[in-house]
């Protein structure tokens, strides 16, 4: 029965062209009644790196190679990962009008969400690649290797989504997941390889970066986009075996919980 939200979504007419029509305008009703409006979008990556250039290479002098990028292609994995996941635990609360007085399957609901939030992503993304190679002194410059973030980026949607499902979910039936989460996202960014050397993380956590599916995703990334080499493919492989495992089980949650969402919430 897992699979039965997935067959009904598949038999659905114009799925791409509605999941697009909702992205864009979810994207733009973010910073609708902001005076910068969508500018905010490329600036907020821009003065995170501001404030952890300061405080990790100049107060803490971690002293890492072109840090500026090393932290840009980090962040806006990073933060892509956080909005997708944080955003959407009260989506079936949220937009109960979507599938509750249309012909929307949920599941649109949570893709639509994460492909707006990939709106933002290709933007900063496209920001990171100009000022890389670019302004970068140390920059490698483009590489065949560069195409491996595709499938890399594929991965984080996958891992989203499959976390965006489980905690919408578990908040049906226990409300105190966002702050649990809330938590564990303030926690985790600090267990991954963000800020400080990857031999540095290596040599603290030994092996952790198999056991944390965001460490691998944001390593792999850097590998291909600024060490021009191929991803860490067994690293990729338990990042994508952690992204289907938790997929399946969202979807499992959201076919045994999901149906009662409108009763409950």
């Amino acid at each position: 029965m897992s699979v039965g939200i997935l067959k009904d979504w598949g038999r659905r007419s114009n799925k791409l062209e509605r999941l697009w029509l909702l992205a864009k305008i979810e994207f733009k009703l973010r910073y609708y009644e902001n005076k910068l409006g969508l500018l905010w979008a490329l600036l907020k990556p821009v003065l995170d790196i501001c404030i952890y250039y300061v405080v990790f290479q100049i107060v803490l002098k971690q002293n890492i190679p072109a840090f500026v990028s090393y932290l840009f292609i980090g962040l806006i994995m990073w933060n892509f990962f956080v909005e997708s996941t944080s955003g959407t635990i009260q989506i079936l609360s949220s937009k109960r009008y979507l599938y509750e007085y249309s012909n929307m399957n949920k599941i649109e609901i949570y893709i639509s969400s994460l492909v707006a939030n990939s709106i933002g992503f290709f933007f900063n993304f496209l920001m990171f690649v100009i000022y890389y190679n670019v302004f970068e002194p140390q920059s490698t410059g483009f590489s065949v290797m560069n195409f491996w973030i595709v499938p890399i980026f594929l991965n984080l949607f996958v891992l989203s989504l499959g976390i965006s499902l489980i905690l919408s979910n578990i908040y049906i039936i226990a409300k105190d997941i966002s702050q649990i989460w809330s938590v564990v996202t303030a926690f985790l960014v600090f267990l991954s390889p963000i800020f400080y050397k990857l031999s540095i993380f290596k040599e603290a956590l030994p092996n952790f970066d198999y056991g944390n599916p965001i460490a691998g995703i944001i390593i792999n990334a850097r590998r291909v986009m600024m060490d021009n080499q191929a991803p860490d493919f067994e690293l990729f492989a338990f990042d994508c075996g952690y992204a289907l495992l938790l997929l399946l089980l969202g979807i499992i949650l959201l076919n045994k919980l999901g149906s009662k969402a409108s009763e409950k919430l």
